[in-house]
């Protein structure tokens, strides 16, 4: 069957549909991992998005039961440049196929994705529409209706808290669209972790006789969620903070900072990080639209980690008020495990009573 891309610029390409027959509109963005495809459509902050993948080949290894990093399938859409329709992985349940078919997902392969993340890159993130539906004056006129949905986060976020039992620092994560993995890094310290819905008030948390609270990653602008904002505000300098991603951005807004929208984001597991204080680079995880300015930065918080690729920054700190944030993925999930030892040393620090940890 065949499977129609339209872009908000004019462009038609014309693939082969696999998965699930419809129409499907979000913002086009690249990844640029050779594997994880899995734990990618799984990432809540993909959510609103059509995924194109850098990597040429994908399927091969199918779908399994332990690399997900949330409950469903979040990505609008998914484009490859070659689908694998026989995967071989002695821990594959399912083929890609038969997951994006369970899940209602539209995949389209067959097309040159190599110039449509050029385009990405040249033009900056644009509307798309993928559909099995070949009728043109249709699919452009839903493109030119559709605008980005501003509530995003409470779509992938939990609906009520959770408590996950453990014997060491009482963790509360406010669940923006939070990643499996970031959880299991902090199951894996042994802490006890209490997961809270994003829109969770600064006075449960207060009442919640937690030790630290993370600001989980998530999808979209991070004005859009002039709720979570305002809860940080109320609870700076009252408990010790960790943001990732969307959090990183939500805590930096919090302070007084303001954050921008990138051209084409980062999106991927191969991107070089610096540690300022010790010159120190990680490859990471990322998948963000969104950066802290940082002539905006108040002059209590300090930089941490830079963009080596770009100078943008990933990371800060503000001993004043006991935040650290990154913007990049230390919990990978796909990707290398350079960062994990942030984890480490955030509960490490914790435990030994730092007031900035």
């Amino acid at each position: 069957m065949k499977g129609y891309i339209v872009l908000e610029d004019g462009t038609i390409l014309t693939g082969t549909a696999f998965g699930a027959e419809g129409t499907a509109i979000g913002e086009i963005v690249f990844n640029t991992g050779m594997t994880g495809y899995q734990e990618i459509l799984t990432d809540p902050s993909y959510g609103g998005q059509i995924v194109v993948m850098t990597y040429p080949l994908i399927g091969n290894y199918g779908i399994n039961e332990e690399d997900i990093e949330s409950s469903a399938i979040q990505v609008s859409g998914f484009i490859v440049k070659e689908w694998s329709a026989v995967e071989s992985n002695w821990k594959s349940t399912q083929s890609l196929e038969d997951y994006l078919k369970s899940q209602q997902i539209i995949g389209i392969a067959g097309v040159d994705t190599r110039m449509l993340t050029k385009k990405i890159r040249t033009q900056g993130t644009m509307k798309c529409l993928v559909t099995t539906e070949e009728n043109k004056e249709k699919n452009f006129q839903r493109l030119a209706a559709y605008t980005f949905p501003k509530d995003i986060v409470s779509h992938v976020s939990r609906a009520h808290a959770t408590l996950i039992k453990g014997e060491g620092k009482k963790i509360g994560v406010v669940d923006l669209g939070v990643k499996s993995g970031i959880i299991r890094q902090l199951l894996h310290l042994g802490c006890e972790v209490h997961v809270f819905p994003w829109n969770v008030s600064s006075s449960t948390i207060l009442k919640s006789g937690l030790d630290a609270v993370l600001l989980s990653n998530g999808p979209g602008d991070p004005k859009d969620v002039p709720e979570v904002i305002q809860t940080a505000k109320e609870l700076l300098g009252k408990i010790q903070f960790f943001g990732i991603c969307l959090g990183h951005q939500i805590l930096a807004l919090a302070l007084g900072a303001d954050t921008y929208k990138l051209k084409f984001g980062h999106r991927g597991s191969n991107h070089p990080v610096l540690e300022i204080i010790n010159q120190k680079v990680f490859i990471t995880a990322q998948n963000h639209g969104y950066a802290v300015d940082g002539k905006s930065l108040p002059k209590n918080v300090q930089v941490t980690h830079m963009n080596v690729n770009d100078e943008t920054i990933e990371g800060f700190c503000c001993t004043e008020k006991n935040i650290s944030a990154v913007q990049f993925h230390p919990e990978a999930g796909p990707g290398p495990e350079d960062a994990h030892s942030i984890f480490i040393q955030w509960i490490s620090g914790l435990e030994k009573g730092d007031q900035h940890a």
